[in-house]
C-alpha cells in the first residue's frame, strides 16, 4: 500500500507539472435524459451520415454547430422513394413554443383546476419530489427546457384528450404522449421528450440546419424560408406520429392548432403583443467571468445543449481547480456574471434574471428580458429566490447536483425573452471580454481574447486555464449583426 500511495503522489506531482502546477478535475455535463426514439425526422442543408457517439460530428461540415447532429435526418429504414408533400399550414408563433413573456403569468396549476380532466388529480412519483402533482411537473419541464407550458398542455390534450376530460380510450397512463420508448415512461419523461424534440427543431432551424422534414411514410415536406421556428418544431413534433395522426394533427380545422386555440384562445394576439422575441439590434449587457478574482479555474466545455439531449448549444462549463476528480467538495464559489435577482433557486439550478441594460431593475421574471442559468450548485449556501445580487457576489458552490454531471463545475447559459441564445452564435457569449467559439464538435471549443486563446477541454490542463482580472473595464455589449 505504501508503495501504491508513493506512486500516486508521483503520478500527481507529475501531472501537476503538465498543467503548470495544476491538475483540473473532469468536469463536464452529460446529457440531462436519455434520447428517444426518433420516428420522423429533419433534413440538414448539407447532408451528412450523423452518428450516436456522446460526441458526434457537426450536422454540416464547416457550420457553426448549434445543435446536436443527432437532430438532423436520417433515410428511414427501408423508406421508399420519397414523394413531396404540399406543406401544411402550420402557423404558431414562436413565443406559444417558448416559454416567453406571453405566459409568464400562467399558471399551470390554476389552470388545470378550472378543468374537468384527467390530470387535474394526476400526481406521478419522482425521485427529487416523491408524489407531484401534474401541474408542478409541467411547470418544471417548461422552466427547466424554456418551453411554453400551454403548448405542452395542447400536445397532451392531441394526444391523450386528458386535459379537458379523461383518458383517452387506449391511451397508457405511462405514455401520454404516445411515445413507448421504456426509457420515457411517465408524465415527466414523456414531456422532457416531447421538450428535447420541439428544442431540436426549433434552433435547428434557426440555425439554418434544416430544409425539410419527414413523415412516417416517407412524404418529404420542404420547408419554405419563410416559416418560422415554432411552427417547423411543431411539425417536426408531430412527425413522430403515424402520417394519419401527423396529417390530422396538422389540419388548421380540427387539428393542433385549432386544440391549441379552443384551450387558450386568441394566441395570434398574444404573439403581436411580444414578437420578435428577439428584437433587432439586441446586444448582451457587459458579463464578467463567473468566479471570484483570485482563484484558478478550468474551461472545460465548449458549446453544448443547455438541457435534455436536443436543442441549442447555448451553455459552457467551468470548473474550479483541484488535485482530485470526479464530484468532490470545493472551497469555490459561482458569481453573478451581472446585477439581478434571484427567480429560481432548485434541483441544483439558479437563474438570475437581469436587470435591464438601460438600468431598469428585474421584473422578477426569467421570461421575459436576459436571464442566466447557471447549473450544478450545491444546495447548501446556494442563494434563495428574491436575493439581489451584484456583479461579482456569491450565487453558490459547483457541484454536481441537479443533472449528470462527470465531475464537480458549473455549467452557465443565457437566454432572452425565453429563448436560449447560442453560445457562438450571432451574439456570442462575452465572459470579461472572452469570446466563446465553437470547435468541431459540441463541448469543444475555445475563448479567445486579444490573441489569447483557452481551449475547452474536461481534463484540465495549462490550455484550460482561465481567471478573473483584478480589475474588470467595462466591456461593450456585443451586437446582432
Amino acid at each position: 500500500m505504501a508503495i501504491f500511495n508513493k506512486a500516486l503522489v508521483s503520478l500527481r506531482l507529475a501531472l501537476g507539472f503538465v498543467g503548470s502546477g495544476l491538475l483540473l478535475t473532469l468536469s463536464a455535463c452529460q446529457g440531462q435524459a436519455v434520447a428517444a426514439q426518433n420516428p420522423g425526422s429533419l433534413r440538414s442543408a448539407a447532408s451528412q451520415t450523423p452518428t450516436a457517439l456522446l460526441s458526434p460530428e457537426p450536422s454540416v461540415a464547416g457550420s457553426t454547430p448549434l445543435l446536436l447532429p443527432s437532430l438532423t435526418a436520417t433515410a428511414l429504414p427501408s423508406r421508399p422513394t420519397p414523394t413531396f408533400a404540399k406543406s401544411p399550414w402550420v402557423i404558431l408563433p414562436d413565443s406559444e413554443v417558448v416559454f416567453s413573456p406571453s405566459a409568464m403569468d400562467f399558471d399551470v396549476q390554476a389552470y388545470l383546476n378550472q378543468t374537468s380532466g384527467f390530470l387535474k388529480g394526476h400526481r406521478e412519483y419522482l425521485k427529487s419530489t416523491a408524489w407531484t402533482s401534474a401541474a408542478d411537473i409541467l411547470q418544471r419541464v417548461a422552466l427547466e427546457n424554456s418551453i411554453n407550458p400551454r403548448l405542452l398542455l395542447t400536445l397532451l390534450e392531441m394526444h391523450c384528450e386528458c386535459v379537458s376530460g379523461d383518458l383517452r380510450q387506449g391511451v397508457q397512463v405511462d405514455t401520454l404522449l404516445g411515445n413507448s420508448d421504456f426509457r420515457r415512461q411517465g408524465l415527466f419523461r414523456q414531456l422532457s421528450w416531447a421538450a428535447s424534440r420541439l428544442s431540436a427543431a426549433y434552433y435547428g432551424w434557426k440555425a439554418k440546419q434544416i430544409s425539410e422534414v419527414v413523415l412516417q411514410d416517407g412524404s418529404v415536406i420542404s420547408l419554405a424560408s419563410n416559416w418560422n421556428a415554432g411552427s417547423v418544431a411543431v411539425l417536426y413534433f408531430v412527425a413522430f406520429y403515424d402520417s394519419q395522426t401527423a396529417r390530422r394533427a396538422l389540419n388548421p380545422e380540427e387539428g393542433l392548432l385549432a386544440t391549441h386555440r379552443r384551450l387558450f384562445g386568441d394566441f395570434e394576439r398574444r404573439a403581436a403583443a411580444i414578437e420578435p422575441l428577439l428584437p433587432q439590434g439586441l446586444r448582451q449587457p457587459p458579463f464578467i467571468l463567473p468566479f471570484e478574482v483570485g482563484r484558478m479555474w478550468a474551461f472545460t466545455s465548449g458549446p453544448h445543449v443547455v438541457w435534455e439531449t436536443e436543442g441549442a448549444l447555448a451553455a459552457l462549463d467551468f470548473a474550479p481547480a483541484t488535485y482530485d476528480h470526479g464530484c468532490v467538495p470545493t472551497d469555490a464559489w459561482v458569481t453573478a456574471v451581472a446585477d439581478g435577482v434571484v427567480v429560481r433557486s432548485e434541483f441544483g439550478a439558479v437563474v438570475l434574471d437581469l436587470d435591464d441594460p438601460a438600468g431598469q431593475p428585474a421584473d422578477g421574471f426569467e421570461q421575459s428580458g436576459w436571464a442566466v442559468l447557471y447549473l450544478h450548485i450545491a444546495e447548501k449556501g446556494r442563494v434563495q429566490i428574491g436575493e439581489r445580487l451584484r456583479a461579482g457576489e456569491r450565487i453558490g458552490q459547483p457541484s454536481c447536483e441537479g443533472g449528470r454531471a462527470t465531475g464537480t463545475h458549473v455549467h452557465i447559459a443565457r437566454k432572452y425573452n425565453g429563448e436560449w441564445i447560442p453560445a457562438a452564435g450571432e451574439i456570442p457569449f462575452a465572459l470579461d471580454g472572452w469570446i466563446a467559439q465553437a470547435g468541431e464538435k459540441p463541448y469543444e471549443g475555445s475563448l479567445v481574447k486579444d490573441g489569447q486563446e483557452v481551449i475547452a477541454r474536461p481534463y484540465g490542463s495549462y490550455v484550460t486555464k482561465i481567471a478573473r482580472p483584478t480589475f474588470t473595464p467595462p466591456s461593450p455589449s456585443t451586437p446582432l449583426p
